[in-house]
């Protein structure tokens, strides 16, 4: 085991920096952008071409991934990805940036999906569920880590920018030294929105209706901030905040889901993160502890849904159909990244607050179809259902990621 992990430790490493160089650089633009006097749709632009991108990357990069080789590939886009970095330091205006992000998006997809097909190429039944933890607590600690760097220094500078291509350049260091031996070519990817739907009409919706919500919230959550006139330390907290909360939560909700009706935890999650989102819009709370108390509400409800849509969705699925299925919902939930930015940062011209109404209206609309949906379709017998399993953030995921899941082994 330990000579399996030892090439697997170093592919970790990489990944922890091209997370934190993201997670950097994508709170950092939406922060200058607000300092520079971009308007919201324009911030919001942001989020939908970088969603538009990676959607595109998971879909599209497998063709130039297998006629050049994952190593020389991988290097190409980590270097690609450094120089838009620093490009967007130099070249400060929206339309640029927006154009940017579409690339970057869809280099860190491509990126992202040789990683984890080499770890996944490392996995063996006796390590896929070790491999696969230590890939969601890098996904989340990198994140975080990279978020919270911003809070030591000012973002109207150039510093952060360079920071994040930094950070993308060391990516490469792990896997140019690397002994793991190249991977099986990636796999194509086919979006079949039938399928989706016919498998799970709740899933379908509620993937879509989340993706428009985080999508929404991931972006433009750090303008609002800027906003309402919040420090640049107490933003990066907050978007922390998030997705820590959800993952906290993911267990508990995951372990109630197998005892019921995960309709009915979907619909709860959805209904007290839409009435968290409420709360802000109509309180406009100006006292940090009780703004940062409905945040950190709102993410242990939010930012739980994906896996419990997941296991939902594969508790109608065949054994053998995991992998595709689980591939389908991300991509729609990576549409509903695609839409809810743009959404946001049009309703975000007349209050910054409005996010929070997308958002509400997104996760309350969960809810009602969830249980509207439980008076036309029986419940899965709790003797059929897949146990419930965490899964990597859902910003940072590719069907690759889905690959390594421990549920997808009995494909293998």
């Amino acid at each position: 085991m330990h000579r399996n992990l030892l090439p697997v430790l170093s592919l970790l490493l990489g990944t922890a920096f091209l997370l934190a160089g993201n997670g950097l650089h994508g709170l950092l633009l939406p922060m200058r952008g607000s300092e520079e006097g971009f308007s919201p749709t324009s911030l919001g632009l942001l989020g939908t071409a970088w969603a538009s991108g990676f959607v595109l990357g998971c879909i599209f990069s497998q063709r130039l991934v297998r006629r050049i080789g994952h190593v020389r590939a991988f290097s190409a886009f980590s270097a690609l990805i450094a120089i838009i970095a620093l490009l967007t330091g130099l070249l400060v205006d929206p339309v640029s940036w927006v154009l940017l992000r579409v690339i970057t998006g869809f280099a860190l997809a491509a990126a992202f999906m040789i990683i984890e097909s080499w770890l996944n190429e490392r996995a063996t039944n006796e390590t896929r569920g070790l491999i696969f933890s230590l890939y969601m607590t890098v996904t989340y600690v990198a994140i975080v880590a990279g978020q919270m760097s911003i809070a030591l220094g000012d973002v109207t500078q150039t510093t952060f920018f360079m920071i994040a291509g930094i950070l993308y350049c060391l990516a490469l260091l792990p896997t140019a030294v690397s002994t793991a031996t190249s991977p099986a070519p990636l796999k194509e990817v086919r979006l079949d929105l039938k399928m989706i739907y016919r498998n799970s009409p709740v899933s379908f919706v509620a993937m879509l209706m989340i993706g428009i919500a985080n999508g929404a919230f991931g972006t433009l959550a750090p303008v609002f901030g800027a906003s309402v006139g919040l420090a640049t330390i107490t933003i990066a907290t907050m978007m922390s905040v998030t997705i820590f909360s959800g993952a906290v939560m993911q267990l508990p909700a995951g372990r109630m889901s197998d005892r019921m009706d995960r309709r009915y935890v979907l619909a709860g999650l959805g209904a007290v993160a839409g009435i968290s989102g409420c709360l802000i819009v109509l309180l406009e709370p100006d006292n940090i502890a009780i703004l940062f108390g409905l945040i950190a509400l709102y993410g242990a409800m939010s930012y739980t849904l994906y896996s419990i849509i997941v296991a939902h969705a594969n508790d109608f699925a065949t054994s053998d159909q995991f992998v595709t299925v689980s591939s389908g919902l991300l991509l729609l939930y990576g549409i509903g990244t695609i839409i809810g930015p743009l959404i946001a940062g049009v309703a975000m011209a007349y209050s910054p607050y409005l996010l929070f109404a997308v958002t509400a209206a997104a996760h309350l609309g969960v809810a009602a179809y969830a249980i509207a949906r439980t008076r036309i379709r029986a419940a899965v017998p709790d003797a059929e259902k897949d146990s419930f399993a965490s899964t990597p953030s859902a910003r940072a995921a590719t069907p690759e990621s889905i690959n390594l899941d421990p549920r997808a082994a009995t494909e293998d």
